[in-house]
């Protein structure tokens, strides 16, 4: 296992989340200058093409959740793996499997599988007693992804505000337009 602490030795699916939310709010923030060009020039074209945009961001976002929630098992399983992996090159070379060991014990506030006593000089001073990092991993990963479903049904939630807000104001100019 590489010790991932080191420069150019992390892996790249660590960046992905980053990448993609990166990504999304760059095509968030097109698409909300879109809508408010189409509510300023009363465009209904705009509007409807403002209105698709978020249609096809919900779907995404929708997808995306249901991934997340499928996946959430082996989003687990992958960090155990990975920490037992360091674990025993810690074990076979003090040196080598150290910064990683060092960076799992701080993050999940956890020392060792079984017991803390082979691996007991990477683990975090502050920590009071024992804690599994295989349990600890499951746990916190847990809660952070019921805490990214729960604000991603809240962005879902403005979205669908957004699409109704779209049609409403799409509606109204072409009622005006009639009247007219």
């Amino acid at each position: 296992m590489k010790d991932f602490s080191s420069e150019d030795k992390s892996p790249e699916y660590f960046y992905m989340g980053l990448y993609v939310l990166v990504g999304a709010g760059a095509l968030m923030m097109a698409v909300g200058f879109f809508g408010c060009c189409g509510a300023m020039r009363e465009s209904q074209c705009v509007l409807g093409s403002f209105f698709t945009c978020l249609l096809v961001i919900f779907a995404a976002e929708v997808t995306t959740g249901v991934f997340a929630f499928i996946g959430k098992g082996v989003a687990i399983r992958h960090v155990q793996t990975m920490y037992e992996e360091a674990y025993n090159d810690y074990l076979k070379d003090r040196e080598r499997g150290n910064g990683t060991l060092i960076t799992f014990h701080s993050t999940f506030q956890c020392c060792g599988k079984e017991s803390s006593e082979q691996v007991q000089p990477t683990c975090p001073k502050e920590l009071l007693g024992p804690k599994n990092c295989i349990d600890e991993i499951e746990a916190i990963i847990s809660v952070k992804l019921q805490l990214i479903g729960i604000v991603g049904i809240g962005i879902a939630g403005l979205t669908i505000f957004g699409m109704i807000f779209s049609m409403v104001l799409c509606c109204a100019i072409r009622t005006s337009r009639d009247v007219i």
